[in-house]
């Protein structure tokens, strides 16, 4: 993201550290400062990629648009049965393994949120001054329906990766602890 909205990259890391307090750190890009919608857009980048990923995988190798339909009109049965179905699918523990892990490591570190609040800011008050200056109604008419589509694409992509974590985490609870009574070592 920061190669193609021509902010300096300076170093990276794809290799997974332990950093001072314990906390494990996966990778990082280090950027030259910029401007706060670049700062912010290359900071969400891992987002907008590990969205788009989660979004692929549900709408092309899984199939998930019909099930969120059915879903949607309260068709619990065909609901079920469509999740029965869902592990007959070709390398379907392949595609649920990658979204838990893309979807796991798709969150912005803080330092990668620093220019979100300035540019929040900035928006809103543009946002107030377009309303005080009187094209509210135009603003409903013309951005309101996008907005409400990429917000509502937003959300299905943010339930999918709480379903499949909230599928792991008690398997994963159980594993960790097996392997923190067999080694001796709990890691937090």
């Amino acid at each position: 993201m920061a190669v193609l909205l021509g902010v300096q990259a300076a170093r990276f890391s794809l290799i997974p550290q332990v950093l001072d307090d314990g906390r494990l750190q996966l990778g990082y890009v280090e950027t030259a400062k910029s401007d706060i919608v670049r700062d912010s857009l290359v900071g969400a980048a891992p987002l907008i990629v590990g969205g788009g990923f989660v979004a692929f995988v549900a709408l092309v190798p899984l199939h998930l648009l019909p099930m969120w339909d059915v879903l949607r009109n309260g068709q619990l049965n065909l609901f079920w049965f469509g999740i029965t179905g869902l592990l007959t699918i070709k390398d379907f523990p392949f595609w649920f393994y990658i979204t838990f892990a893309v979807s796991s490591t798709m969150l912005p570190s803080q330092s990668d949120r620093h220019a979100w609040l300035p540019l929040g800011v900035t928006i809103v008050i543009l946002i107030a001054l377009a309303i005080l200056a009187g094209i509210g109604p135009w603003m409903l008419a013309y951005l309101a329906p996008p907005l409400n589509a990429f917000l509502s694409a937003a959300a299905i992509i943010f339930g999918l990766s709480a379903a499949v974590h909230a599928v792991l985490i008690v398997p994963i609870f159980l594993v960790h602890k097996g392997l923190a009574r067999i080694t001796g070592v709990d890691i937090q």
